[in-house]
């Protein structure tokens, strides 16, 4: 059996008494969307359905090796995405010579509400996660008194409240920049919260309204603690002010309402260009720090 943790840069080394044997490798990219309301989030866990598990057991079986993805952003339960990449490493011979092969393959055995609509040889140096410039995301709810509109009443949240888009777009732009986002993010042990948040905006559309949120790079949870935040500000229970405040604290705010789930959706990955890529993952490994006394 073939080691499923091997870097793109090393030989896949097989694991019992295969001996020393080894072999090339290559790097793919998997461009995927998937309708998130029935799994249980993209990381893959026992027993439970995930976007990641469904991938890596349906690609595995049309390569015929044990294969381990890595993705751009783990979205969460419920959560959606059109623009989903991630990469993957395969013995050399195992890849076909047009990877974009695997397409009409996975299209085959995968479930109807995960797709991979492209796979390509990644340019060297490509991580699917460390080489990202930014993750777009979208949220999307309607104000309409009937709620969503049944065609999307998976990815649109039902909000049937007056909102105030003037004072929502103010309190959103108060969060853009380089800040520590603690009050929105659930912990994580030696997890960074530093993000440089590079829109924040909102678009009505008569009772639709989408939340367009681009970073760098998201802590757990926050893009629906930031929404949710903006939404009590919107329908006036809270005030501007109070964003100022948040941004102020040190660890997750008890205040912050987190937005459902389905109304979320990732919609696009930046990279660099190729020659930029090594560059970048180094980058990105480097814990974000904000200025401050005693920083270097």
């Amino acid at each position: 059996m073939v080691s499923a943790h091997a870097e793109s840069n090393e030989p896949v080394v097989p694991i019992g008494d295969g001996g020393p044997v080894s072999y090339e490798t290559r790097r793919l990219r998997l461009d995927i969307a998937y309708d998130g309301t029935d799994f249980s989030g993209w990381a893959r866990q026992n027993n439970l359905r995930t976007v990641c598990g469904e991938i890596e057991e349906k690609l595995g079986a049309v390569l015929r090796t044990p294969l381990q993805l890595t993705v751009a952003g783990r979205t969460d339960a419920g959560v959606h995405a059109a623009g989903q990449v991630a990469h993957v490493d395969v013995p050399a011979d195992a890849v076909p010579e047009d990877p974009s092969f695997l397409v009409r393959r996975l299209a085959r055995f995968l479930p109807k509400d995960v797709r991979v609509k492209q796979v390509s040889l990644a340019p060297e140096h490509f991580d699917a996660r460390f080489s990202a410039l930014r993750r777009h995301y979208e949220y999307r709810l309607t104000t309409a008194r009937y709620g969503a509109d049944p065609l999307r009443a998976r990815d649109v949240v039902s909000f049937p409240k007056t909102l105030d888009l003037d004072v929502m777009r103010e309190a959103s732009s108060r969060l853009l920049g380089l800040n520590d986002f603690a009050a929105f993010c659930k912990r994580r042990e030696g997890a960074t919260t530093v993000r440089d948040l590079q829109r924040f905006d909102w678009v009505q559309d008569g009772d639709l309204f989408t939340a367009f949120v681009n970073a760098d790079a998201f802590c757990w949870s926050m893009v629906r603690s930031l929404v949710g935040a903006i939404l009590t500000v919107g329908e006036g229970r809270r005030t501007i002010s109070w964003i100022d405040d948040l941004l102020q604290e040190s660890s997750r705010s008890s205040s912050i309402l987190v937005a459902p789930a389905h109304g979320l959706s990732l919609v696009q990955v930046d990279y660099p260009s190729d020659e930029d890529l090594a560059a970048r993952n180094v980058t990105t490994r480097d814990i974000r720090q904000l200025p401050g006394p005693g920083c270097c």
